[in-house]
């Protein structure tokens, strides 16, 4: 499938709604039909403030970058963005062709 890599940058502790962002933009994505998503914790990172996150031992979580990435039909994607936009939050996104496959594809089970 030809589309679109998309990736959002969040903080693993912000939320929205009640539920953290992360999580709250994968059911984003599989309530508008995007055919997967996953969420990454970084174990380091700064942005555009320069600051340096990085996960030690002694520091409390919450702070650390989290990517969360789909791959999708460029038209999932657009409904995807104008859906983050509508919520009116202020995010990092990366946006970018891609290609996926299966290979070596196994039949379902039953």
């Amino acid at each position: 499938m030809d589309g679109t890599y998309l990736i959002f940058f969040v903080q693993e502790d912000r939320t929205h709604h009640g539920i953290l962002i992360y999580e709250w933009l994968l059911k984003l994505g599989r309530r508008l039909g995007l055919p997967g998503g996953s969420a990454v914790r970084a174990i380091a990172g700064f942005g555009r403030h320069g600051l340096i996150h990085a996960d030690h031992f002694i520091e409390l979580a919450g702070d650390l970058p989290v990517q969360v990435t789909f791959m999708a039909p460029e038209e999932d994607s657009d409904r995807m963005l104008d859906a983050v936009a509508a919520e009116g939050l202020e995010m990092f996104y990366l946006r970018l062709p891609g290609t996926c496959g299966v290979l070596n594809q196994q039949p379902a089970r039953d």
